[in-house]
């Protein structure tokens, strides 16, 4: 977030100071974005010195939270205008430009990632899926009714989930990289849940969302169980957390953004808290592991 702001502008640390500040007296200051605990607010571009107009995404009460109620997730050069709403099942229009630029980092991160495994974890390598064809992302497509975004095709593309294993959670977060028919299983799922609580409850103030078209599950909790694990947002762009308990908060600005936070953990571990990267035999685990019998096991990854 820091390297971020130094990009937009030598402005915009000052500025977000400034606007925590005023959201701690009032953390509900902001737009309510339709993702549960997830609002935006807008910082004035001539208020601040060398400071662009910034469009900023905030969680504000999200069970996760260890150090106050209040964090901010995602920060954006944009305009002073109210955001328009986006149907359910559609991704937010972005610019062509920055959604190439996405598409770029998203591979050149998974290719960061792939070619650690395959020189230090050639048993993890072994368990990724080929990509998906153009096909069957759009076959996909049509099944969620969801357009899925750029990125998150492009991942497809390069590597469409993994088998199951034993340590088939090898991404960061202790998570697994879920196959085009997982993601369909889990978003069908979510989804009647969604239309029971509908019919149980007129949507209204009382209103509780389980699921959304536009809610595309990504990694799960392992190959083989959907109990847990982070789905794409498209309307937000934001990676966030769902469970079985209806749990549901942000986690990461993007799918860029984790992959690429991921291939650094794997390259400089030091530079990096628990959970650390580590080996199991051939594969990657992410530790020191809580099982006993792992930890005895577990190699950490010096770098």
């Amino acid at each position: 977030m820091q390297q971020r702001c130094a990009e937009l502008g030598q402005g915009v640390t000052y500025a977000l100071k400034i606007l925590v500040r005023q959201l701690e007296d009032d953390p509900l200051l902001g737009r309510p974005t339709g993702t549960p605990s997830v609002y935006e607010t807008d910082i004035d571009g001539e208020t601040f010195e060398d400071c662009p107009a910034l469009r900023i995404t905030y969680t504000v009460g999200s069970p996760e939270l260890e150090e106050g109620l209040l964090r901010i997730v995602a920060v954006e050069a944009g305009q002073m205008s109210a955001p328009s709403e986006v149907p359910e099942g559609q991704a937010q229009a972005s610019d062509p430009r920055a959604e190439h630029l996405h598409v770029r980092q998203v591979t050149a991160a998974w290719r960061r990632i792939e070619s650690w495994l395959r020189m230090h974890a050639p048993d993890s390598h072994a368990l990724l899926e080929g990509g998906a064809s153009e096909g069957e992302i759009r076959a996909l497509e049509e099944a969620l009714g969801a357009e899925v975004p750029a990125p998150l095709q492009a991942l497809w593309r390069l590597c469409a989930g993994v088998h199951s294993s034993r340590h088939s959670a090898f991404m960061l977060g202790r998570r697994a990289l879920m196959s085009l028919s997982s993601v369909l299983q889990v978003h069908r799922t979510e989804m009647d849940f969604q239309r029971q609580e509908d019919e149980r409850q007129p949507r209204g103030d009382d209103e509780f969302t389980f699921w959304r078209p536009g809610w595309i599950p990504v990694l799960s909790f392992r190959a083989d169980d959907f109990s847990s694990g982070l789905y794409l947002d498209t309307a937000t762009g934001l990676l966030c957390y769902w469970s079985r308990f209806a749990e549901r908060w942000p986690k990461y600005e993007s799918l860029t953004a984790y992959l690429e936070e991921m291939a650094d953990a794997l390259e400089t571990p030091g530079l990096i808290e628990a959970p650390k990267p580590g080996l199991i035999d051939g594969s990657l685990v992410w530790g020191p592991p809580t099982n006993p019998d792992q930890r005895a096991l577990w190699v950490p990854f010096a770098g």
